[in-house]
């Protein structure tokens, strides 16, 4: 899951009580079918730094609350907001995550130097997905990385 820092860093997941974040703010169907359809509770995340001097995995957490629908999208001050979703037909929703811990910053060369990972979609040129799925293969391969 990509953040960009000054939005929600690691470490502002650090300091958010019992380290719980509602991963809101996503706009792209294909991440958010992969949120709503896909993950579920005890869910390995990398918790990913994206757009800042050294994009890379920062820390690890755990989907810790399915999918339900983003709040962002009913608030007129947010920028996330959007005039076509209502109460009764959400068009956007989050997962809350959990922090289990801050590692390293596994950065992006790191990660493309390993053929076990070439196939990440994270790594795909053009990949501008803020979530995407990891096999078990690759995710206990990162693992043993960190």
């Amino acid at each position: 899951m990509k953040t960009e820092p000054d939005e929600c860093s690691i470490d502002d997941a650090l300091a958010a009580p019992r380290h719980i974040t509602p991963w809101t703010g996503v706009r792209n169907y294909q991440a958010r079918n992969f949120m709503r359809d896909q993950m579920i509770v005890g869910d390995r995340v990398f918790f990913f730094h994206s757009s800042c001097p050294e994009p890379g995995i920062a820390g690890i957490a755990r989907v810790s609350k399915l999918a339900y629908p983003d709040e962002t999208q009913f608030d007129r001050k947010s920028e996330y907001f959007d005039p076509k979703a209502s109460r009764d037909n959400p068009r956007w929703f989050n997962v809350d995550v959990t922090l289990v811990r801050k590692t390293r910053v596994l950065g992006l060369p790191q990660l493309r130097s390993h053929p076990e990972l070439a196939s990440l979609r994270v790594l795909q040129r053009g990949n501008r997905l803020s979530i995407t799925p990891v096999d078990s293969l690759q995710g206990e391969f990162i693992m043993k990385l960190l």
